[in-house]
């Protein structure tokens, strides 16, 4: 199950989001504030974050500059929902995506579903890299002993035609006293 957390000023209007989302098959948390949101996101994971802002006053910008301000929380999908001139700002702060309030409820629920299958994508190549990178850490120890092992078969090597050298030196005077 998806869990989502919907933040913002309007109880009713998040209690709608939620019950329609559960219907949907989504678990939603609901927060009054940015801090009280800020608070849920650091502690516990959520799959994605919907911020309804109702005005500039609501912290919805300052929110989402915390998510993207954190490690831990900066790739943390978030869909904003403001009035019309919040779609400048939203994306300048980090959000994935941006509705105009109040957007129909299907199309909301489409770009949750569109946003959440985006970030899925980011998270599987997100852990091919990781698994690319052990292989190619791997290789490099594996070259790293090779080399090593080729060093010292090359001084072996020095140290051989070395002895050679001296026995040939060593038959050639021994001839040339006999």
């Amino acid at each position: 199950m998806r869990t989502v957390l919907a933040a913002g000023g309007c109880r009713a209007s998040l209690n709608d989001i939620a019950q329609r989302l559960g219907n949907l098959g989504y678990l939603v948390v609901l927060s009054d504030s940015a801090c009280q949101a800020l608070e849920l996101v650091s502690a516990r994971g959520f799959d994605l974050v919907l911020i309804d802002a109702l005005d500039p006053e609501s912290g919805a910008i300052h929110m989402l500059n915390e998510i993207r301000g954190s490690h831990d929380t900066a790739d943390l999908p978030v869909i904003m929902l403001s009035g019309e001139d919040g779609a400048v700002e939203a994306f300048a702060a980090g959000a994935d995506d941006w509705l105009l309030k109040p957007a129909p409820f299907e199309v909301l629920a489409a770009r949750i579903e569109r946003t959440l299958a985006r970030a899925g994508r980011i998270e599987e190549l997100k852990r091919s890299n990781l698994a690319l990178d052990a292989r190619i850490a791997a290789r490099a120890i594996e070259l790293g002993e090779t080399q090593a092992e080729l060093a010292a078969a090359r001084a072996d090597r020095i140290r051989l035609l070395g002895a050679v050298r001296q026995l040939n030196d060593e038959l050639a005077t021994r001839r040339s006293a006999a």
